[in-house]
């Protein structure tokens, strides 16, 4: 960000050199048979290649359609631009047939192997070898990895067996049929290399030389990649210069916690644990630090948690889908009264909250700092489905269909990453207006030619949902009935929301979960500054692991704190500016409309007068208990605060969480769309969050403390209502199901 170089995508120690005579013939064939057919015929250039290509330009115009042979690929990767201009081409040519002239065909196959591109850091077919299939020796080379190693040139990251493994084995697939049909190899053969998964071919083996700041490296690649007119161009040959938006102290400080025992201590010891972290700056959208990956051995290639989609999103959406969308179309005041009852969706599927007993009339702000999951599902159905994803995709999220009233508490179909939860969270830090997250801000190439990189701001939401929505937030994590609190930095003026996804019961009976256990948790949140958004979770499928109750389930909290009590240092930072358009003093509404006046409790089947904790607990939206034995989440009034405070730290069991801490907070909605039929019990409600009251001095914040642990496992509480084992997005337990839901929520 400063223009000071961080490092060099080439370097010669990345580069393994071999001789034509190393190089197997159905290697060589691979590369002749996709990128130049006629390679033995032609002096360089191809003129039946170049007729059919003119023919195209013609119609589609100008550099639709190329006829670089290997020579003038060659050529241009070793000494011209990149721009596609008539000069250019003419010089390549001409340049091409001078090469064809010194040198003969085999030496112009060996330069060209040698100085191709083939991302994870590896130039050269020798290093490709060995960093994809661990095979020193090209003879060792199977027609498969040959046609392989064909493919990732054309588009390197795209390509990447490792990291695209399923397009990179349709490419494949294309090289063979194309070597069969040029009589290189004979069908039996192709069918043979066809059979072969790509995942078996693979032995990937990472370099030695790790490039520094790999997760945000790699993502600057496929930002550049992406950039219109780009697409064609053989970048990591021509020659450029990236100015990124890196601010490589926060990016050295957040792996230093992420990727080592420095400061966390409760870090899973499992390769499989994972955490996605994104820092955005809140005014631009520009990244200041991406953390894809916990283990450091994987940080060089591979998924990047921080920028796929890795997880269900639980409670964060609700000021994304619910809340935002119901203060921008339908200007609620943050005293909004909503009724927290037993509650359907519009298909007559039951929502309830965890514990059975729900609050009654309760303002959006109570039902937001409390992650209540009733309530929410009632906003997204008043403003409308079509209101709530239009809202949402204007803070850069996309959904592949129509959303669906699951959503409201997490339930995606797929998942969402860091990336995309910081750039719509940043919006309501900056006043309402959206900014594209981006890592670069110009390319540079050789001729002094310059791409400028500025994505555009654009209008979200009215300043006063901002401002509203922040000012709620804040409760979040200083409001003694926040999930969280833990997150919270002393001083410093700062919103956020966490989440949690569910497990279905069929799958903790499937993967043999154990109630409490989680498959996500997220924590985002935005100063005027900066905006983190922090997942942590299992990275290999549903399967893969789980976030037990307790300490693992704080870790996206303390990461965040961590991190944003860093880069915040030494600078002062503004709080959010109150709009003119906001009035109000105590309860914010938008000025020239009067608050909504409270709803009348409609719910014969309310229980007697719910007790905090009862509040605090996320209702699961359509998870289905009624098969799990559900602790009868403690009622608040029998529940003492004091318990809180003493909740076991890291130690503690769940048992003995559930027994001393009332469930006041409630667990986060699950993200997981619910995937079982609700059963004839509609989830109990989780126990809700228990308030949790602010850490003691004398707990250290990395430690859980009894009141840290409590306030965070009453968010967590709130995420993972949904635990009842329904599909899990709907249950907002944010980590607690069934029985554990109670102790998930006084852990959380």
């Amino acid at each position: 960000m400063n223009n000071q170089e961080v490092g060099r995508l080439q370097g010669t120690e990345n580069r393994t050199y071999r001789d034509i005579e190393e190089m197997p013939e159905h290697l060589k064939n691979a590369f002749i048979a996709v990128e130049d057919t006629r390679f033995y015929d032609h002096g360089g250039i191809d003129l039946y290649r170049i007729g059919g290509a003119i023919a195209a330009n013609i119609t589609d115009g100008f550099g639709a359609e190329g006829a670089s042979t290997i020579t003038q690929q060659l050529v241009k990767q070793a000494f011209l631009s990149t721009d596609q201009t008539i000069k250019r081409k003419v010089q390549e040519q001409w340049l091409s047939l001078q090469m064809e002239r010194q040198y003969s065909k085999d030496e112009i196959l060996e330069m060209y192997l040698n100085i191709s591109y083939f991302d994870s850091g590896a130039w050269g077919v020798g290093e490709a070898s060995i960093r994809y299939f661990n095979k020193e020796d090209l003879s060792e080379l199977s027609i498969a990895d040959a046609a392989v190693l064909a493919a990732i040139p054309r588009r390197p990251s795209y390509y990447n067996p490792d990291s695209n493994p399923e397009a990179a084995e349709q490419r494949r697939n294309l090289i063979l049929s194309m070597m069969e049909d040029q009589a290189f190899i004979t069908n039996d053969e192709a069918e043979e290399a066809k059979s072969v998964s790509i995942e078996d071919q693979l032995d990937f083996t990472p370099a030695n030389n790790d490039f520094a700041y790999q997760s945000f490296v790699d993502h600057v690649m496929e930002e550049v990649e992406s950039i219109d007119g780009l697409e064609t161009i053989d970048l990591y040959a021509a020659g450029f210069d990236i100015y990124t938006t890196i601010e490589p102290d926060a990016q050295q400080y957040a792996e230093d916690v992420i990727q080592s025992d420095e400061y966390l201590h409760q870090y899973p010891d499992d390769e499989q644990f994972q955490v996605g972290f994104t820092l955005l700056d809140t005014q631009t959208g520009a990244i200041r630090a991406i953390v894809g990956n916990r283990q450091e051995s994987e940080a060089e290639r591979g998924w990047n948690h921080a920028t796929a989609a890795s997880g269900q999103p639980g409670s964060t959406v609700k000021p994304l889908l619910d809340y935002g969308p119901a203060i921008d179309e339908l200007q609620w005041s943050t005293g909004e009264q909503i009724v927290d009852a037993p509650h359907e969706y519009s298909d007559g599927t039951p929502i309830r909250n965890y514990s059975g007993n729900y609050s009654g009339s309760v303002s959006m702000r109570e039902s937001l700092v409390r992650s209540l999951n009733i309530p929410a599902v009632k906003a997204m159905q008043e403003v409308g489905l079509e209101n709530a994803q239009s809202f949402a995709e204007g803070l850069g999220l996309s959904f592949e269909n129509n959303i669906e009233e699951s959503y409201a508490l997490g339930g995606f179909s797929d998942g969402v990453s860091s990336l995309d939860m910081a750039g719509a969270y940043a919006a309501f830090g900056n006043g309402g207006t959206y900014n594209e997250p981006h890592s670069v801000r110009k390319v540079v190439f050789r001729d002094g030619q310059e791409i400028e990189l500025n994505p555009e701001s654009e209008r979200a939401m009215n300043d006063y949902t901002a401002y509203m929505m922040s000012d709620m937030l804040k409760g979040v994590v200083t409001d003694s009935a926040g999930t969280g609190q833990r997150a919270n930095v002393d001083g410093l003026p700062l919103a956020g929301k966490t989440g949690t996804s569910n497990f279905s019961q069929e799958e903790r009976d499937r993967y043999g979960v154990p109630d409490g256990g989680v498959p996500d948790i997220w924590f985002n949140g935005y100063t005027t500054r900066y905006t983190a958004a922090v997942w942590t979770g299992y990275g290999d499928g549903r399967g893969s692991g789980y976030l037990s109750s307790g300490e693992e389930q704080q870790i996206a909290r303390d990461i965040f704190r961590h991190v944003m009590t860093h880069v915040h240092a030494g600078e002062g930072t503004e709080d959010f500016a109150r709009p003119d358009s906001v009035c109000g003093d105590g309860e914010l509404f938008v000025c020239g409309t009067e608050p909504t006046t409270p709803q009348q409790d409609d719910s014969s089947d309310r229980d007697s007068e719910p007790s905090e904790e009862e509040s605090d607990i996320d209702d699961p939206l359509e998870e289905d208990t009624s098969d799990e034995p559900i602790e009868e989440a403690p009622e608040e009034e029998s529940i003492d605060e004091s318990t809180e405070e003493e909740e076991p730290t890291d130690d503690s069991t769940e048992e003995e969480e559930t027994e001393e801490e009332p469930v006041e907070e409630e667990p986060e909605e699950p993200t997981e769309e619910p995937t079982e039929e609700p059963t004839e019990e509609a989830p109990e409600e989780e126990a809700p969050e228990e308030p949790m009251e602010e850490p003691t001095d004398e707990q250290p914040e990395d430690d859980s403390n009894d009141n840290g642990e409590t306030n965070g496992d009453s968010e967590e509480d709130d995420d993972t209502d949904d635990d009842n084992g329904d599909s899990g997005e709907s249950d907002d337990n944010d980590g607690a199901e069934g029985d554990e839901n109670v102790e998930g929520d006084t852990e959380d």
